[in-house]
């Protein structure tokens, strides 16, 4: 007679390894385990909360798919972001470029005097400053997004987004023009911060 075996996943391996043998218990603590941090980029790149929640979904669907080739489960938790983060870029191509293009962003005007976001960005909490992000045009969002919060650069947003670097560089500049603005409305600015 077998007795009934509870199942401990005492560590991340352990938990990744019983994912890899398709173990359905460990597939939903996994799932779960890292919702919080992973629904955060997804929120970041979403405009609404069920279109995050789909690109959560279609991330974890891509991961329990790949999840076989990982070799160095200690960078498990920067490949899941690396693949949120691809995911929620397709997204973007498939259901929001369209209306994104028909949307011009070059009517905002360019302020090339502002110096003061790097300092404001940088003291701020960043739950302040993705609350004012989420409020910038979707174009300007996912630049802002890639460039200064997950740190990609100019190329690599160029190679993503399917545009040029100099495009992501003046979206850029307009929507840190745009965000500054928006912080200092708030009264946030520059000189405040220590």
């Amino acid at each position: 007679m077998k007795s009934s075996i509870k199942k401990n996943y005492c560590t991340l391996t352990d938990l990744v390894r019983a994912c890899q043998n398709h173990d359905p218990r460990a597939q939903t603590l996994f799932y779960n385990r890292f919702r919080t941090e992973l629904m955060r980029i997804c929120a970041r790149f979403a405009r609404t909360r069920m279109e995050a929640e789909d690109i959560y979904q279609e991330s974890f669907v891509k991961i329990f798919r790949h999840l076989h080739d990982v070799q160095n489960i200690e960078s498990i938790e920067s490949w899941m972001r690396a693949v949120v983060t691809r995911t929620a870029i397709n997204y973007y191509h498939r259901t929001t470029k369209k209306e994104a293009m028909n949307h011009s962003m070059d009517m905002s005007p360019m302020d090339f005097e502002s110096n003061d976001h790097n300092c404001i960005i940088d003291m701020l909490g960043l739950g302040i400053v993705n609350d004012m992000i989420a409020q910038l045009p979707e174009g300007y969002k996912r630049i802002v997004n890639l460039h200064l919060i997950d740190g990609y650069s100019h190329i690599e947003i160029a190679q993503a987004l399917r545009i040029t670097d100099s495009t992501s560089r003046s979206q850029l500049l307009r929507g840190r023009n745009l965000l500054m603005k928006k912080l200092k409305k708030q009264g946030i600015s520059g000189y405040e911060i220590p």
